[in-house]
């Protein structure tokens, strides 16, 4: 008998997410780069190893300031620039091909920065799932590790720790090895900023609002069945008003809008066997009509799930 899974276990569980590290960088100020909109399906992530960095402002974020350990990530993949915040013209900075990975550096003597730069993968259309539920820049803040620390934060620096072993110099299993760390650091990057107390909307708010997750962990673990409004507030103990407006105040959706996309991913697994077929997938994640799932699946991957199941098999 498999144990119960908590509900980022799940989230993982139904979407793959892999990563890899790309660059290390070596940078005296003035430094400056720019980095140009993703591909769908990559979030690309920094890690200050030392020194500090500014990011720029985006939309609704402001500049900020990253100092040694900081994490940003960029849920959506949107075009960002780091730089050291001062006002010198910065120079070109120089790109060699070491084993595994690349180095970055530049010839400034000013302030030094050591960054570690990599990307989450996640193919799509799973990622439309975390743009969703993710902020589109998330700095998960650094704080001091005690020698013997089981915090989050303590494992989080632990795991950049090896990173930066592990980045050091060409190692043999190095690229493996960074990138399976490159995963852990998405989980626990994720679990470390829903512990913070300004916690961003999204997902991650549940963290901070231990009242919802029953629902939250309803829909994850069983998403086939009939859940409303009523039944879902009654597993968290509060009213239908009051957990509607909990849930888009945290979550930033309706129950419905989130067990409709956690059926839509679960329905992505289950056609990728060739065994199921649409009518039974359908039902497993609970449309007893077939012609509801299909509009449905259309509306949410832009194709129905025969031309999925025919594209992903051309792509295998």
């Amino acid at each position: 008998m498999n144990p119960p899974l908590d509900w980022l276990s799940q989230l993982l569980a139904m979407i793959p997410v892999s990563g890899r590290l790309d660059t290390r960088c070596y940078y005296g100020a003035p430094w400056q780069i720019t980095y140009e909109p993703s591909p769908l399906g990559e979030m690309p992530y920094h890690i200050v190893l030392t020194g500090s960095a500014m990011v720029n402002a985006q939309g609704d974020y402001p500049a900020q300031q990253l100092h040694e350990g900081d994490i940003i990530l960029f849920a959506h993949g949107s075009a960002h620039i780091l730089h050291d915040g001062g006002e010198k013209k910065a120079g070109q900075a120089l790109f060699r091909q070491e084993l595994n990975f690349v180095i970055s550096e530049n010839l400034e003597a000013g302030e030094r920065l050591e960054m570690l730069c990599g990307r989450f993968i996640v193919k799509p259309p799973y990622d439309r799932f975390l743009r969703a539920y993710l902020p589109p820049r998330l700095i998960v803040r650094a704080t001091p590790a005690l020698p013997v620390d089981h915090s989050t934060a303590g494992q989080l620096a632990s795991l950049v720790g090896l990173m930066r072993h592990e980045s050091a110099s060409p190692t043999l299993g190095a690229h493996a090895m960074l990138g399976a760390l490159s995963a852990a650091l998405f989980t626990l990057a994720l679990r470390r900023a829903g512990e913070e107390a300004n916690t961003p909307s999204g997902l991650l708010a549940m963290a901070g609002h231990p009242r919802l997750a029953p629902a939250l962990n309803a829909i994850l673990h069983d998403p086939a069945h009939t859940w409303t409004q009523e039944n879902l507030a009654a597993l968290c103990n509060m009213s239908r008003a009051t957990l509607a407006r909990h849930f888009k105040e945290r979550i930033g959706c309706t129950t419905n809008d989130l067990l409709t996309d956690v059926r839509m991913t679960r329905a992505i697994n289950e056609l990728k066997n060739p065994s199921n077929s649409t009518e039974l997938v359908a039902e497993r994640v609970g449309y007893q009509s077939i012609t509801a799932f299909q509009k449905t699946f259309k509306q949410y991957v832009g194709m129905s799930p025969a031309q999925w199941r025919r594209l992903n098999k051309a792509n295998a």
